[in-house]
């Protein structure tokens, strides 16, 4: 198996990385830690495709005097009696604009992995392999930016003060605290004598208190000597009174004889107009 992955930062910054094993471990995408353990030890999930499998091992990793990393893997299934062995050697290369990783190596493997397409395995791994790379090109970048504008080697102007800045602004502080003092003893010089107090204004009489109307005491009078029920239920009067609603008006009586009258003139005249037909 041999891999290759470009990340933008110096071969020298990459090499700073890998010499210490706790940047290494976080850059192994998906390794869970073990609290106490070696550094790069713990669980991984790996994803085959539509499956996944845990497991759980250690990794060493270990430079050689003529610039290879040797990258040993030893891991059993959390689930299972699988076992995977990785035997790698790694190599940073200078690049145009960064540096290549170069991985090669072999792997042996049994249990669950075995019964997956080996195309998806390939992926699988090469997918692994890409990541660590990347991550371990992220915390080389990570660790060239400067923290602050304090860690630089030369700070920015705004953050000097030039000798000259420096007494003038000395200068400026003496000037005004003697002419502040001297300001303060004329002030106190020529302050005026104090004047008397003035006599305190009389005390505003109480108001007189407000009577109210006599109908309202008249009906306050009223209600004092009735009962709770009876100021309840009693209509108001005077100008709160309701006014009564308007009662239809009764006929009078020679209207209402008048029909009936009318009502005989009209049948007799019928009578009389039958009769003389008859003798006619």
């Amino acid at each position: 198996m041999e891999h290759e992955v470009f990340v933008p930062v110096p071969a020298e910054r990459l090499r700073d990385v890998l010499a210490d094993p706790a940047r290494v471990a976080r850059a192994v995408p998906g390794l869970q830690q073990d609290a106490g353990a070696e550094p790069v030890a713990g669980r991984l999930k790996v994803r085959i495709g539509s499956h996944s499998i845990t497991y759980r091992g250690t990794l060493r990793l270990s430079g050689g005097e003529d610039g290879t990393y040797a990258v040993r893997g030893d891991a059993t299934e959390s689930r299972g009696t699988g076992t995977v062995a990785l035997a790698l050697t790694l190599r940073v290369a200078d690049a145009d604009g960064g540096s290549t990783v170069v991985l090669g190596g072999t792997a042996t493997a049994d249990g669950r992995v075995t019964e997956l397409p080996p195309e998806s395995v390939t992926s699988a791994t090469a997918r692994l392999l890409t990541r660590f790379a990347e991550n371990l090109g992220t915390a080389a970048a990570e660790e060239s930016r400067p923290a602050s504008v304090f860690d630089t080697e030369i700070p920015p102007p705004s953050l000097l003060a030039t000798d000259g800045e420096r007494d003038e602004d000395d200068g400026h502080g003496e000037s005004d605290g003697s002419g502040a003092g001297a300001g303060a003893g004329e002030d106190a010089d020529a302050a005026p004598p104090a004047a008397a107090p003035e006599p305190a204004a009389p005390e505003p009489s109480a108001p007189e208190p407000v009577r109210p109307p006599a109908e309202a005491a008249h009906a306050r009078r009223t209600m004092i000597g009735r009962s709770a029920e009876e100021v309840d239920h009693a209509p108001p009067r005077g100008r709160y009174a309701p006014v009564p609603a308007p009662q239809p008006r009764v006929a009078g009586a020679p209207l209402r004889w008048a029909a009936p009258a009318a009502a005989l003139v009209v049948a007799s005249a019928i009578v009389v107009g039958r009769a003389l037909r008859r003798r006619r």
